[in-house]
């Protein structure tokens, strides 16, 4: 770990990713990071001036992870010294976490901790839905995807309006990307319409992909209704006023218990075909199939992550201590093709560097990370931090004015948002 945070991790591209600019700002000096170190003691209120002196304390300190919190209204580091009312989170990133383990209701391949390509698909789902939401329902430009180096991933949002949200901003946001409540017993979890009613806009974009999706990853591969435990599952989120539907469907599967998933889902849409048109239970049936689409496919988020600005998260680029694995930024147009058991492990990584070293001339300058395959991954973190300056740039030059008003904007939006929600 201490070769790697000397030699590979990229403090500087961090530091211009948090600070928005090339030289320190408050969005990096009263930052907060959290350091966990062997033996599970945790240092909280960690802060710094420049990023040499952030990869000088980590160094120091060789910590097991780090993770980054919010920016304070005082440097973290003097919290002891300023009275408690003068220290509060001021601005932050909206983050959201999505852990394969929320799936385990659902998928057939892999349970717990374990991950592989195949079930990494509902993660590759997700992003694709929430980030088609983020960036066109409200307008968020900067979205970094981070894999989080085990089963799961964390968005961060780094929009100078989204940085300023307050908390029950950001629950309004959440509230409305939510579809999938409750816990993780597979009872009927959507909730985002009345009875028959038609799904809301925002839910309605995004069924026509899931339902595609819905064929292939959990009629096809994941084969979710195969068993009887599978099925009977199914059968429980048809609602209880069409019961005829649901003994018809367990007398014909019980008949024929071997019946795929494919033809079961088929067996399903065959009994809705086959009711009166116009029909109350039709209706509703129609709208169970929709909500069953949802419950399988759409993203199932940790909303307490994202609601409060003052939440603790996993900084891109350490080292995830069970797989050793670095967590990396993910492109959202390239997550079809990403696959989490062949992401770059600490010990691989400096293996890398040993034979790059043999190769290198004397007279060449490289940062040691470029010598390794966690060159792309930190380009792609650059080009993203280049975004936001560039932003920061434009602000300055164009004045503030179109600046507030696109934060007011999002403001307006929002708290009709949660007003919606209420």
């Amino acid at each position: 770990m201490l070769a790697f945070y000397r030699r590979l991790y990229p403090f500087k591209s961090v530091f211009h990713w948090l600070n928005h600019g090339h030289t320190p700002t408050r969005l990096f000096t009263h930052r907060e990071l959290a350091f966990t170190l062997k033996g599970d003691v945790y240092l909280r209120y960690n802060s710094f001036n420049t990023a040499e002196e952030m990869k000088k304390q980590v160094c120091t300190l060789n910590p097991t992870r780090f993770e980054i919190g919010p920016v304070y209204s005082a440097r973290p580091r003097d919290k002891k010294t300023v009275r408690p009312a003068a220290f509060k989170p001021t601005l932050r990133e909206l983050v959201f976490d999505i852990d394969m383990t929320d799936y385990d209701s659902i998928r057939t391949c892999c349970s717990d901790a374990a991950i592989c390509s195949r079930c990494w698909t509902f993660i590759a789902i997700a992003v694709r839905v929430l980030d088609k939401a983020l960036r066109s329902q409200f307008g968020y430009k900067h979205l970094l995807w981070v894999y989080s180096g085990r089963r799961g991933i964390h968005l961060w949002i780094s929009d100078k309006e989204v940085m300023e949200l307050t908390d029950d901003q950001r629950k309004a946001i959440v509230g409305w990307l939510t579809v999938i409540a409750g816990g993780k017993e597979m009872n009927k979890k959507v909730n985002v319409r009345l009875g028959s009613k038609p799904l809301p806009p925002s839910v309605q974009m995004a069924l026509e992909p899931l339902a595609e999706a819905f064929t292939e990853l959990i009629l096809e591969d994941q084969d979710c209704f195969a068993s009887k435990e599978g099925w009977e599952t199914l059968l429980r989120l048809i609602p209880d006023k069409c019961e005829s539907v649901t003994a018809s469907l367990r007398r014909t599967w019980g008949k024929d218990p071997d019946r795929s998933s494919l033809e079961k889902w088929d067996d399903l849409k065959r009994e809705v075909k086959g009711m009166e048109k116009g029909t109350f239970q039709r209706a509703l049936m129609m709208a169970t199939i929709e909500d069953i689409i949802l419950q399988y496919t759409y993203p199932r988020l940790d909303a307490e992550v994202s609601k409060h600005r003052n939440h603790l998260l996993k900084a891109p680029f350490c080292i995830h201590p069970k797989t050793g694995r670095v967590c990396v930024p993910v492109d959202p147009n390239d997550i079809d093709r990403f696959d989490p058991e062949k992401v770059p492990t600490v010990t691989q990584l400096l293996g890398e560097l040993d034979r790059a070293g043999e190769d290198v001339k004397p007279d060449e300058h490289h940062s040691d990370w470029e010598k390794t395959s966690l060159k792309p991954y930190i380009e792609m973190l650059d080009r993203h931090a280049a975004g936001l300056m560039e932003e920061v740039r434009q602000n300055i030059r164009n004045g503030t004015g179109m600046s507030v008003l696109r934060f007011q904007l999002s403001i307006d939006v929002t708290n009709a948002l949660f007003e919606l929600q209420i």
